[in-house]
């Protein structure tokens, strides 16, 4: 069995005891409470006060729990109830759809995929919950790239790969892109990340009327398009699917 880092160990172990105890402590309250030399916490807490994780008063000298732990918290939080109120809203997409349903977000430089809906047929189908997508060729990274800052700085600093000969990797033509996005409210991948698959993805918002995630459907470009275009009553439920989320986390309409 592989062992584990001590420092880390004891790391977790002082952000419990900061948690659990009063609200500041100091460095001899902290060293004895977990049995460490002075020396020993002093170093870990400077480490964790340089990454956010705790703070010093500045007339004290205590420490105590860092806004990047209530960032983190708040980030965790926000993702699993977008999932939670999004379960029973993306099993009615998935049965009227025919289709599979992702539901992302925005996850360093890709869109990391929190909730999966088979497509409901009898066909073998791999979970995709914890992948990571691309932004600038998915429908769902379209989305979040053309409502949310700072998805829009990820993937406009980063090269954009192309992934087949549809995939659209130009600036100025991406910017474009977004643009009809906000415009009409949805965005489309056909083929530009996998071959005979397309994809529609809708932008999900919370009760700041902030961009928290995307819905979307992906197929098979004979069942989701006609005619080389999207069909429209696909369209019409992802944005309907995505409203509806919307609206349970107190986003109003929209």
């Amino acid at each position: 069995m592989a062992k584990n880092i001590q420092s880390l160990e004891r790391a977790a172990a002082m952000l419990r005891l900061l948690a659990g105890g009063e609200r500041r402590l100091g460095l001899s309250d902290i060293a004895s409470s977990l049995g460490l030399a002075k020396g020993t916490a002093h170093g870990i807490l400077r480490t964790l006060q340089a990454e956010g994780f705790v703070e010093q008063d500045a007339a004290s000298g205590r420490y105590q729990l860092g806004a990047e732990l209530l960032r983190l918290g708040n980030s965790y939080l926000d993702i699993h109830e977008l999932r939670a109120r999004a379960l029973v809203w993306t099993d009615d997409l998935a049965r009227s759809s025919g289709e599979s349903v992702y539901l992302g977000v925005l996850h360093q430089q890709g869109v990391l995929i929190v909730h999966h809906v088979f497509r409901p047929d009898e066909s073998r189908q791999v979970l995709e919950v914890g992948a990571m997508h691309p932004l600038h060729s998915t429908a769902l990274g379209k989305v979040l790239s053309a409502y949310d800052p700072v998805a829009h700085s990820e993937v406009v600093e980063v090269e954009r790969k192309e992934f087949t000969p549809r995939t659209i990797t130009g600036l100025d033509d991406f910017e474009s892109v977004l643009d009809l996005t906000r415009a009409r409210g949805w965005a489309a991948d056909v083929e530009e990340t996998w071959d005979g698959v397309a994809s529609v993805a809708a932008p999900i918002h919370d009760r700041r009327r902030m961009p928290v995630g995307a819905v979307g459907i992906t197929g098979a470009v004979e069942r989701v398009c006609e005619g080389g275009e999207l069909r429209n009553e696909l369209i019409a439920a992802v944005r309907d699917c995505a409203r509806a989320v919307s609206r349970d986390l107190g986003a109003g309409r929209f």
